[in-house]
């Protein structure tokens, strides 16, 4: 697993202590490929966007171990897995997570000013963003002028603008409507396969099971089923 650009090994999260303790994650193992898009998927509470926090260096696991790009990179400080998770890693979450009084553009530029990409060339690489997303007539808007679809889409260039190897989406459909929904995941799909990126995505949402290469199903903490779907 050392190997692989993103890898969990016996991770354990537990929330909670004594009689109320929930284990979250309970020894799960799990790989994952460029070029691939995988689908986690189960009911809820069953540790799936716990599993998308450890992987994307937001949450840290009480034991076993976590790799991104071959690193080993459990018990590192918040600094250095935050360096690392703006240097690799695109999120994208479902409820957009857009600033209301900022325009489409400024909303992709800030993820470009954390990493301290700005001027000239952070304007040009916003624009190439909301371009891949079909947005780039649109870059004058602010989220209340967006349709919910083109809400999400703002939030994937924010995702993609410093070029990230690897997408994390957690539930990116579940606030769209069903052509909205087709919409993203396609997109999602093809930064996958014609990009080469590795994506992982957490959803209730059927419609992904038809475009993941592979679907890992998880109940209670541990993975149940892990298949390749095509």
């Amino acid at each position: 697993m050392r190997e692989a650009k993103l890898a969990v090994e016996e991770v354990k999260v537990t929330y909670g202590s004594g009689r109320g303790a929930v284990r979250a994650l309970d020894r799960v193992s799990l790989s994952f490929q460029t070029g691939r898009l995988t689908l986690v998927t189960g009911p809820s509470g069953c540790g799936k966007t716990t599993l998308l926090s450890v992987l994307g260096c937001l949450l840290t696991s009480e034991s076993g171990r976590s790799y991104l790009m071959g690193r080993f990179v459990t018990g590192l400080s918040e600094e250095e897995r935050g360096r690392l998770r703006r240097q690799y890693i695109g999120y994208v979450f479902q409820a957009f997570r857009l600033f209301r009084s900022l325009s489409a553009m400024e909303n992709v530029l800030i993820a470009l000013e954390i990493s301290g990409s700005r001027g000239c060339q952070a304007n040009d690489a916003a624009r190439r963003a909301l371009e891949a997303v079909g947005l780039a007539d649109k870059w004058r808007l602010k989220p209340d002028e967006l349709s919910g679809g083109e809400k999400q889409r703002v939030a994937i260039a924010r995702a993609l603008v410093n070029n990230p190897p690897i997408i994390l989406a957690d539930e990116p459909t579940a606030s769209l409507d069903s052509a909205s929904g087709e919409r993203v995941a396609e997109m999602l799909l093809r930064f996958a396969e014609e990009d080469q990126r590795l994506v992982v995505v957490v959803s209730h949402d059927q419609q992904w099971l038809s475009l993941s290469h592979r679907t890992v199903l998880m109940r209670d903490g541990q993975i149940i089923e892990d298949k390749k779907a095509r």
